[in-house]
């Protein structure tokens, strides 16, 4: 309300000091026909003005912000994945007994196209995420994300991130197989269907890791090769995968 207050004050006193030009000339030239001719041709191109304002101009300079945005929303992500998101999916794919159907295609390389990445994209949407709960040391897993929490809290908080709802998504399902675990003061006997919740709520939190890390592996390609050969000698979906650079 305020903003709009002070631009029609600001409209008021343009359009006055226009007409007060206007008058000025008058005064002093008493050329009429000279004024309404000059005008008249302004308002002419006025409608070109606007057509390179607002929808050239304006165009451009949405597009460098939004360009800008993205930058800082994938430096973010990026701190995710090198702080958790890479370490849980190593976790949670180490005991994934359907992996090894789209294990191939996840072990990426340089070659690998947008239209390739796009594709994989798509099955992972889709995928069945397994997850062997039974194999999987929910006490240290706990203790884990207990450790990340305060990370997690100011992720959320990042105003950065409240455009991307499908990041948003992963790391609220983050914390809250965080907070299942931290109700839980012991995993000994967990009954069935207790264990069935828990493993529902790794699943969500692997599948939306596993995306996510795609898509940022597809940003990483495209912009900072050097990170994204970081980022392929670390692949947590490939068995082999080692930080040191092979010959």
């Amino acid at each position: 309300m305020h903003g709009l207050r002070w631009q029609l004050i600001a409209g008021v006193i343009l359009i006055a000091l226009s007409a007060t030009i206007y008058f000025a000339h008058y005064a002093l030239f008493g050329d009429a026909h000279h004024i309404f001719s000059y005008l008249i041709t302004d308002l002419a191109f006025l409608p070109v003005e606007v057509l390179l304002v607002t929808m050239i101009i304006h165009q451009l300079l949405t597009r460098m912000e939004t360009k800008t945005r993205l930058e800082k929303l994938n430096v973010v992500i990026g701190v995710f994945f090198s702080e958790m998101g890479t370490p849980l999916l190593t976790r949670f794919s180490d005991y994934d007994p359907n992996l090894d159907k789209i294990r191939g295609e996840l072990v990426l390389s340089h070659g690998k196209s947008d239209s390739e990445i796009k594709k994989i994209g798509k099955r992972l949407v889709g995928f069945d995420y397994g997850v062997d709960i039974g194999n999987i040391d929910l006490e240290e897993l706990k203790w884990y994300l207990a450790g990340k929490k305060d990370f997690l809290v100011q992720m959320l908080q990042n105003p950065t991130l409240l455009e991307h709802e499908s990041f948003t998504d992963l790391l609220m399902a983050v914390f809250h197989l965080a907070e299942e675990l931290s109700h839980r003061e012991s995993f000994k006997e967990l009954p069935a269907s207790d264990l069935k919740h828990l493993q529902g709520d790794i699943k969500r939190a692997y599948g939306g890791l596993a995306v996510e890390w795609l898509s940022y592996m597809k940003h990483l390609q495209g912009n900072y090769p050097y990170l994204f050969s970081l980022a392929l000698r670390t692949n947590p979906f490939d068995k082999n995968s080692s930080p040191l650079v092979g010959y």
